[in-house]
């Protein structure tokens, strides 16, 4: 018997739309019109499923987060130490800038478009925290004495690549702001090996 494939519901429709035209053109510039005639859903599926644009470009960011992590943590098991690890996340984002969809940070596109305290600047907020706690966790696992201050060093590096990626249309940023980790690691001070916790 042949396989049936399973139509994509309307939540994941509409999502993949937002996630397609919000990405590419703004948060602001598409309207929900656009997102239903892509989605190919009526305009009260839409608003029954997210309530709200607001709410509909929020479960899109969710959605932007979610495939970061994902991203993220699928480049870093390819590497064994946590210091190859720590670098390995610029890979990563080298490896975005080379997709030809590539249109800067959502978050940081999104935001821009937002009002100070809504639920917009919320997920951007959590996306960020993400990045922060991911980059000091992998400075401890690499034996830096200050992992905050190294993760605020490295987070903003990771945000500069990004924007001159986009802004410049440059996709080698990735490969100068993994070098520019590497001298900050490697300049870091490092927990004397018999207090790490191996």
């Amino acid at each position: 018997m042949p396989r049936t494939e399973t139509k994509p519901s309307a939540r994941e429709r509409i999502l993949a739309a937002a996630n397609e035209l919000f990405y590419r053109e703004g948060v602001q510039t598409v309207g929900i019109d656009r997102i239903i005639e892509h989605a190919g859903v009526a305009k009260a599926s839409l608003y029954n499923t997210f309530g709200s644009k607001e709410e509909l470009v929020r479960a899109y960011l969710e959605s932007r987060h979610a495939s970061t992590i994902e991203r993220i943590t699928r480049a870093m098991a390819r590497f064994r130490t946590p210091r190859e690890r720590l670098l390995g996340v610029f890979d990563a984002q080298g490896e975005l800038f080379t997709d030809p969809a590539f249109n800067g940070c959502a978050f940081v596109r999104a935001s821009a478009e937002t009002t100070h305290g809504s639920s917009v600047e919320h997920s951007a907020d959590e996306y960020r925290a993400w990045v922060r706690a991911m980059f000091t966790g992998l400075a401890e696992e690499a034996g830096v004495a200050d992992p905050e201050s190294l993760a605020r060093q490295l987070h903003l590096l990771y945000d500069g690549a990004g924007l001159s990626a986009r802004m410049d249309r440059d996709p080698s940023a990735s490969t100068t702001a993994r070098a520019a980790a590497v001298a900050l690691l490697d300049a870091a001070p490092k927990v004397p090996t018999q207090r790490r916790s191996d």
